[in-house]
């Protein structure tokens, strides 16, 4: 029989320079340089060593090693033997060992997260962490076992097909293995014991089971799981013996209606997520998995985007377990790639492989912003078709998905290659006004009534040491990443026919080219900060718009100090009404939905409560006579002074379209330094997409004003006078 050997502990890590140093797994090597700003964090090959004792082998017995990341390529190399090569950082991979293993081994494992030009991602808004990141183990198993090495597989596909009327499961299973024998396969259910006994040809094994008075896997509501077992059985002895959960459910989604689950309605509306953490990067452990799913259930949200990769099968196993509807992806990212196909192929090979039987996961992503730095080539349309037929070959029961940059024309070729579709839009944020979400979904719907669409990436940036009673666009305020979310929650709840959404994201998460909003190497849109711990008051928004949890939060604990005789005190909560206190006199009571906005005059510090039958909350505001510093990101204003400033208008001024500047080539070039400049802090992505022609066409009814204004100090005042100042010198 099988055993299986955690292999985590006693490696070293050899950095190219630096000094050997003992390590344990999960480990990479960019937990702080990946996470600090500057987009300098180390890329490059580093070296992991394990000396080990030969584990004892019964005869005929092998030996194979199992990682679980390695990112993002690696080599597998025991007592000077290369045993492996394997490109993509994100999902498991396999090598025999048993021919090298001498009665003492060094394994040497290098791992190389260096740029190159075929295996992605390449470019992307977050770190490419390298190291080895997720568990080792070893895998002892007898001379016939189940399949190992094939794309990482787990040796067993189960395929669940559900028919409600009946209510019953057909589910047929299928093994692979080493060698002729027979395989018995067991699934208990809640009355008997399914079992089969099933003859292996050419390593393949099939049976087909009915399951009657079917449990259904059910979402939050009831996220029941099967256990299949398999057993490999020679000369009448079991010799090899693996299993795996499954779920049965029935889903469809419909144009007009959105997501069904088990023949019900079931809108699916959460959150993206990235798997690192502060000062620990992408070496997470089970706990910080567990605690993840935690939030994630605290939240209420029903659906998960496990953005942009492959992520570790215990959190696909976490998403089974809590009833979570799962998006699952490749890094297929940003850059199409020319020398890239074969990589994109066999990552998405090695995803469903390795996914397969999770009834969480519901689709295939192909790409993500695949043109937010290039256009549109056949080349590109050819390897996403060649993609979507994989996974149609691999898995006809699932559809195949793409995320698509907001600046991608709706009638683009490459929306319909892939069954179903999401945007991501920013307006309201990196340009445009709130408003034309709306505007752009509407337009959509109304070109292709008979199309699933819906809205993959959504957020504001948010840091929790700002704050402003008038928010606005570009400043960095937890208001307006309140502000922000509830118009964007108000259009989502409008529109049913959204199959799905997600908020980008749940977590701040690195992004080691940024340096925005008071924080260098942090994309900040998460509901969560980067600790995965302090909540933002965006995060109970949506938790009073989803959970069924009874509770209260009053917004804007962080802001204290407020230079104004009368406050607007916000609350979330999921309760009909709410009562508002101050110094333990009742104020007002208030009923409604979500959100509950209250006005309260300050003259000092004063102590105010929320409360709701049993749940309550409190926090402390108090009356500055002017306002705090600590509070404003933008430390000048930009804009103001040129409001009453003199111009002429008959020369080009920062109040001129970004099209009207880019058509006289003396303002084209003062303009392009400066997008050079605001684009420089927003990491590569960014620089990636000034070359975008669609984008520049959404941009030209901007006004350089509006951009300036969101900038924020990434371009300082005395840049602004010294800009205007050369474009008031050029006559339209």
């Amino acid at each position: 029989m099988r055993q299986i050997i955690n292999f985590n502990d006693n490696w070293t890590f050899l950095k190219p320079g630096e000094t050997a140093e003992p390590v344990t797994l999960p480990h990479t090597w960019n937990a702080i340089d990946g996470q600090d700003g500057g987009n300098d964090y180390w890329r490059g090959t580093s070296i992991y060593e394990k000396h080990f004792a030969r584990p004892e082998l019964k005869e005929g017995e092998r030996c194979f090693i199992e990682f679980g990341g390695a990112a993002m390529t690696a080599d597998v190399i025991l007592n000077g033997k290369h045993l492996a090569h394997h490109e993509g950082g994100y999902s498991a991979f396999r090598a025999e060992l048993t021919d090298a293993l001498e009665e003492e081994n060094l394994l040497v494992v290098s791992v190389d997260n260096s740029a190159n030009d075929r295996v992605y991602p390449q470019m992307a808004d977050f770190t490419f962490y390298g190291g080895l990141y997720r568990d080792v183990k070893l895998i002892l198993v007898p001379e016939t076992h189940f399949e190992l090495l094939k794309d990482g597989t787990p040796g067993i596909k189960v395929t669940p097909t559900v028919h409600l009327k009946d209510r019953e499961a057909y589910v047929m299973v299928e093994t692979w293995q080493t060698g002729g024998a027979e395989v018995w396969i067991e699934i208990p259910t809640e009355r008997v014991k399914e079992f089969r006994r099933v003859e292996a040809y050419g390593g393949h094994a099939v049976t087909n089971i009915i399951l009657k008075n079917v449990h259904l896997w059910d979402g939050l509501e009831d996220p029941y799981l099967y256990t299949v077992t398999a057993k490999l059985v020679k000369n009448g002895e079991v010799v090899d013996e693996i299993s795996t959960r499954f779920g049965c459910r029935e889903f469809r989604i419909d144009p007009e209606k959105g997501f069904f689950l088990n023949g019900r309605s079931y809108p699916l509306r959460g959150v993206s997520r990235h798997q690192d953490l502060k000062s620990k990067g992408s070496a997470l452990t089970y706990e910080d998995h567990k605690a993840d799913m935690a939030i994630v259930r605290e939240l209420g949200a029903n659906t998960l985007r496990l953005a942009h990769y492959q992520h570790a099968q215990a959190f696909y196993d976490l998403c089974d377990e809590n009833g979570i509807i799962v998006w699952a992806e490749i890094p297929y990212i940003t850059k199409h790639m020319s020398g890239g196909k074969q990589n994109a192929l066999n990552q998405m090979r090695e995803l469903i492989t390795q996914c397969y039987n999770h009834p969480s996961v519901v689709c295939w992503g192909l790409s993500n912003e695949i043109t937010a730095s290039g256009a549109v080539t056949e080349k590109l349309l050819q390897d996403h078709r060649e993609l979507n037929e994989l996974c149609h070959e691999m898995d006809s029961t699932r559809p195949t998905v793409m995320a698509h940059a907001f600046m991608l024309e709706k009638d683009s070729p490459l929306i319909p290659i892939a069954d179903i579709a999401s945007y991501n839009l920013y307006f309201g944020w990196y340009l445009g006004e709130l408003e034309q979400n709306e505007q752009f979904f509407d337009e959509y719907h109304a070109m292709y009534p008979d199309r699933v669409i819906g809205f993959s990436e959504y957020g504001a940036d948010a840091n929790t040491a700002f704050h402003s009673s008038r928010p606005e666009k570009g400043d960095y305020t937890e208001e307006y990443q309140c502000v922000y979310h509830e118009h964007i929650l108000k259009l989502i709840e409008e529109r049913p026919w959204l199959w799905a959404t997600h908020v980008w994201n749940l977590f701040d998460f690195a992004a080691d080219g940024r340096d925005e909003g008071g924080k260098k190497g942090e994309n900040q849109k998460g509901l969560v900060e980067f600790d995965h711990k302090t909540r933002k008051d965006a995060f109970y928004l949506y938790k009073a718009a989803w959970s069924k949890e009874p509770f209260v939060h009053l917004c804007g604990k962080r802001y204290v100090d407020r230079a104004e005789d009368t406050t607007e005190i916000k609350v979330y909560s999921n309760c009909e009404s709410v009562t508002l206190y101050a110094d333990g006199r009742e104020l007002e009571t208030k009923s409604g939905k979500t959100v509950f906005t209250f006005s309260v005059p300050i003259s000092g510090e004063h102590r105010i409560e929320a409360v709701s039958g049993e749940n309550r909350d409190e926090s402390i505001v108090r009356r500055a006579d002017a306002p705090n510093p600590a509070y404003l990101f933008r430390k000048q204003s930009v804009i103001n002074w040129f409001d009453t400033a003199d111009y002429d208008p008959s020369c080009y001024s920062i109040k001129d379209t970004m099209g009207a500047l880019s058509q006289n080539p003396r303002t084209a070039a003062i303009l392009g330094r400066m997008m050079e400049r605001m684009t420089a802090s927003r990491g590569d992505v960014a620089k990636g997409a000034n070359s975008n022609a669609n984008l520049q066409k959404m941009m030209a009814g901007l006004s350089l004003e509006s951009l300036i204004k969101q900038a924020g100090d990434s371009v300082p005042g005395e840049m602004i006078r010294s800009l205007n100042a050369a474009l008031q010198q050029i006559k339209k």
